[in-house]
């Protein structure tokens, strides 16, 4: 019974769907060379990605999900449902999907430079360019297919998992959001969902980490994490001072308290123009403030992000970072500083001329 449901619900969406082609598991074993290792892309807790070509050449990347995959049939099917009809530059373009037997394997246009967190390493060791135009490229690129996600789609989409390992980059290292399984519908009059609480330590915004209230303004402080690396150069994952974990988002506002800001810029990078990165920086800043309402929307921060501004960072707030189960905290955020800029950290929704004001060329 349970499997004729799951048929039911199959066909129910791959019918609602107009962009996607149906793939037969033997095509694109045929398409990866028996998913030879050598075609192997990455691997991961849902599967492993191969890459493959087309018959007319295209190449292309399969997501093939392993049978203990944590993104079940309905993730599966979410993210198939929400990319599917979607187009625009920043995003991942879904070309089809296979569902026969046990296999679920999404095919998608294949993207050359891998994914961000990829490309941030590959730049430790010498083995990508990254430097400021690209890296400014990338935050900007991101920034506006979120934007499109939250504000020009309807209903809205709040994607859940924004991190390095989901930003994808092709050949020009054009960003493109990707991964959309814990994406959720946000229809315009929602003032917030509450839901289960997914994602990935350290992107979490407070609110949703310890309520599972979840509005656009989660997607948003995880996209104010990944700023932060890739200003940095350095990974959430792996981020720790002596023997006391710390991370970016904390350390960020520390030295911003200090006053020393271009420190936290990543010392491999050279020859960047310092107001710019600084002012990136400091959106970052305001789109990991603890408080929800603090937070700048998308097109907001599309627009601090893509012409000279003077942001006014003394409407700051801290951050707070969810750690773990054990730390989850009361309210909408607590700081672990007690050394602030404010003593509010639920202070009311602030508009965007509060925030920043564009530079007039004399």
């Amino acid at each position: 019974m349970h499997e004729s449901n799951n048929r039911d619900i199959e066909s129910h969406v791959l019918s609602s769907i107009k962009n996607v082609k149906s793939f037969s598991y033997n095509e694109i074993k045929e398409a990866t060379n028996n998913f030879n290792q050598s075609n192997m892309l990455g691997r991961g807790g849902f599967g492993t990605v191969y890459k493959g070509s087309l018959k007319d050449g295209t190449p292309f990347a399969a997501k093939v999900l392993s049978t203990e995959s944590k993104q079940g049939l309905k993730e599966f099917l979410t993210e198939i449902q929400t990319i599917a009809n979607v187009r625009h530059e920043n995003l991942v373009k879904l070309i089809g999907c296979c569902i026969q037997g046990r296999n679920r394997i999404l095919v998608y246009e294949y993207l050359e430079n891998n994914s961000l967190d990829q490309a941030l390493q590959g730049f430790k060791i010498g083995k990508v360019k990254l430097n400021w135009g690209v890296r400014s490229l990338i935050c900007a690129g991101t920034a506006r297919g979120l934007a499109y996600l939250h504000e020009e789609l309807e209903p809205h989409i709040v994607h859940r998992d924004i991190k390095a390992s989901n930003i994808l980059l092709d050949k020009n290292f054009i960003p493109k959001i990707g991964d959309f399984g814990l994406a959720k519908l946000f229809p315009a009059y929602a003032t917030h969902i509450s839901t289960r609480v997914v994602g990935t330590t350290g992107y979490l915004a407070p609110e949703y980490a310890v309520h599972g209230q979840l509005t656009k303004r989660a997607d948003i402080y995880s996209f104010g994490v990944l700023l932060l690396e890739v200003i940095s150069g350095r990974r959430i994952s792996s981020f720790q001072f002596s023997s006391t974990d710390t991370f970016l988002v904390q350390w960020a506002w520390q030295i911003y308290e200090e006053d020393r800001l271009i420190d936290l810029v990543d010392p491999n990078l050279d020859g960047y123009p310092e107001e710019e990165v600084l002012r990136y920086i400091k959106v970052a800043l305001f789109c990991t403030q603890a408080a929800a309402a603090r937070r700048p929307s998308m097109p907001d921060v599309v627009e601090m992000l893509s012409k000279p501004m003077k942001l006014h960072d003394m409407e700051l707030t801290p951050p707070h970072v969810v750690q773990d189960s054990i730390n989850l905290s009361r309210g909408c955020g607590l700081s672990n500083s007690s050394n602030t800029k404010s003593n509010s950290l639920c202070p009311p929704t602030i508009s965007a001329s509060i925030m920043y004001s564009e530079v007039v060329p004399r």
